[in-house]
């Protein structure tokens, strides 16, 4: 069976990183930098390797610096040329996207995640779409979001990207209930926000990574406030799930949860060990902490 393809992916950007405070007081947290680049560099990068065509940027106060990170910095590059510094230059411009590539809207309110989806509704319209937590970095060989889009064409409806976690830490996060385990993808029946400790119905975690069918927004936009006093993205699943198939990709990979300040480190360590052209001098540099 053929299913409609994914092409948008929306990414909420309107939270104020209060985990890496005070880092991101006047940074956006999705600007924050491990090794060489952005967080949101990784992420968009992740996106257009599995196809994504039209990001659809929720942002919110302070948050100018995100788009002005995807634009030309005029006065920069022409430096840039004049010193014959081609190599950063060209990996400047490769960043920069085509002509109606992204769009920006703003989330007024920091009603919740669901909230912010919810924002994007017109300018997704009536197709599928992905939805990509920024402060998550997903290292994995086949990107995390390609691997969920080859789950989505063969088997259509909605996927959420889980990934296994100690039992004992489930009550931290969004965990999912799955029907059997037969491999990686795996029919959903059930999900729940940070579950009392005890009481998860596995240990797979939500991780950041989502495909979801366009009937969401009507569920959204009717959305009552749940856990945290905000509308949760969650909640609406749960209720979509009455009509539509859900299924859990555990994918093959790594997740950094850059929106914490160890998971930041980890990620800068862990990425630097693999960068092709810094792993050897980072390397050297941790060797004596070691020791």
């Amino acid at each position: 069976m053929t299913h409609k393809r994914v092409r948008k992916a929306v990414i909420p950007v309107a939270g104020l990183g209060t985990r890496v405070l005070p880092g991101t007081k006047v940074v956006p947290k999705e600007l924050l930098n491990v090794v060489d680049r952005p967080i949101l560099s990784y992420v968009v990068a992740e996106a257009r390797a599995a196809g994504i065509e039209h990001f659809v940027f929720v942002t919110g106060r302070s948050k100018g610096a995100i788009e002005d990170y995807f634009d030309h910095q005029v006065e920069l590059e022409a430096q840039l040329a004049a010193k014959n510094k081609t190599a950063i230059l060209n990996e400047l411009l490769a960043e920069l996207p085509k002509a109606g590539e992204m769009s920006f809207v703003r989330q007024m309110q920091p009603h919740g995640l669901g909230h912010a989806v919810w924002c994007a509704r017109d300018i997704i319209g009536n197709e599928p779409f992905a939805v990509i937590l920024p402060d998550m970095v997903m290292d994995a060989e086949v990107s995390a979001l390609k691997q969920a889009i080859n789950a989505y064409d063969e088997v259509g409806g909605n996927i959420i990207v889980v990934e296994p976690v100690p039992h004992d830490q489930t009550h931290q996060y969004g965990v999912v209930a799955i029907e059997a385990k037969g491999g990686r993808l795996n029919k959903m029946t059930g999900m729940v926000e940070k579950p009392a400790p005890g009481t998860a119905p596995s240990n797979l975690i939500v991780s950041g990574r989502y495909i979801l069918q366009p009937e969401i927004f009507d569920l959204l936009a009717s959305q009552e406030k749940g856990a945290g006093g905000e509308i949760q993205l969650t909640d609406s699943m749960f209720r979509l799930m009455e009509t539509q198939g859900f299924h859990a990709l555990e994918y093959d990979g790594v997740t950094y949860d850059c929106g914490d300040k160890i998971g930041l480190l980890r990620a800068n360590v862990a990425l630097a060990l693999k960068h092709p052209e810094l792993g050897e001098a980072a390397r050297t540099a941790l060797a004596p902490f070691f020791q």
